[in-house]
């Protein structure tokens, strides 16, 4: 087999990046509006302050006004909602994102189901979700929908495709699977009962690796020439950096087209959800793409 073709997740969303800044800039310059987006974090989840940070200085670099409302870990349910209210609200917010996971014992789907539709540019609330099933949803969760574009923009075929989703989560899984039939691939979607799961991989022309374990997935699994998205990000003791849900050495053998990790998958996720947000803006003042 001949080199994979490199899917850099980097590079693809500091394209998307630029584009945005100048969509932020032309709402700025034609229509007075500055694109806002606000992120609800409740507790002391690390990996969640850390993303919010990296969320905002991604926001400032774009030239997109955000916001923090962040509760500490004795923060209740009917605060977090209250707070959705009040962005919902806000003219000066366009884009809502609640950060999961929430604290212990909240209903997350009942916040999520507050996030007005026309601001939900995390994709993850029930109007998103059903407007995706019916194919015309106006946001689709981040990762699946960076993980999509980052096979438009390397001018990967869906259509037709056979496309094996590990995992079934409702942030990434699900919509995923959804996404990839509104664009016509045949799906089948495994997960932690799914029998004789190489079976399944073996017979898939692309594979979108969801399943949050290090080097899960391995080349002997792979049809030659499949296309390979690792969602993956996993600590392993003693490794330098995050791995995968696939082995990347040997996957690259046998596939055609791979995301590495990190600089894969990882960084579609921000710019996708920059570029939601800006699209949220646009609809606000009648821009509908």
């Amino acid at each position: 087999m001949p080199d994979p073709i490199l899917l850099d997740g980097t590079a693809t969303a500091q394209t998307i990046r630029a584009e945005v800044a100048g969509r932020v800039a032309r709402l700025k310059a034609e229509f007075g509006v500055t694109v806002g987006l606000a992120a609800v974090l409740a507790g002391e989840n690390p990996a969640s302050v850390t993303y919010v940070k990296m969320k905002r200085r991604a926001c400032e670099k774009a030239g997109i006004y955000s916001r923090a409302v962040e509760f500490g870990a004795d923060a209740t349910e009917e605060d977090i909602f209250s707070a959705v209210q009040a962005l919902n609200a806000d003219p000066a917010i366009h884009g809502i994102l609640v950060q999961h996971p929430l604290p212990k014992g909240m209903d997350e789907y009942r916040i999520l189901a507050e996030v007005s539709p026309d601001k939900d540019v995390d994709g993850i609330g029930r109007g998103s979700l059903g407007d995706l099933v019916k194919g015309d949803a106006a946001f689709v969760a981040c990762t699946p929908a960076g993980m999509v574009e980052l096979m438009d923009r390397y001018n990967l075929p869906i259509a037709g495709k056979h496309a094996v989703v590990i995992g079934r989560s409702v942030i990434l899984g699900k919509p995923l699977a959804l996404l990839l039939l509104n664009r016509n691939a045949t799906v089948t979607v495994c997960h932690s009962r799914t029998v004789d799961l190489p079976r399944y991989i073996r017979d898939a022309d692309i594979v979108c690796a969801c399943v949050g374990k290090a080097e899960f997935i391995t080349g002997e699994m792979l049809k030659p020439g499949a296309v390979v998205l690792d969602a993956g990000y996993n600590r392993v003791a003693g490794r330098t950096s995050d791995v995968g849900d696939c082995d990347y050495e040997s996957c690259a053998q046998v596939a055609s087209a791979i995301t590495p990790v990190p600089g894969g998958v990882g960084p579609m996720t921000i710019a996708t959800l920059l570029a939601n947000t800006v699209k949220a803006a646009e609809r606000s003042v009648g821009i509908v793409s």
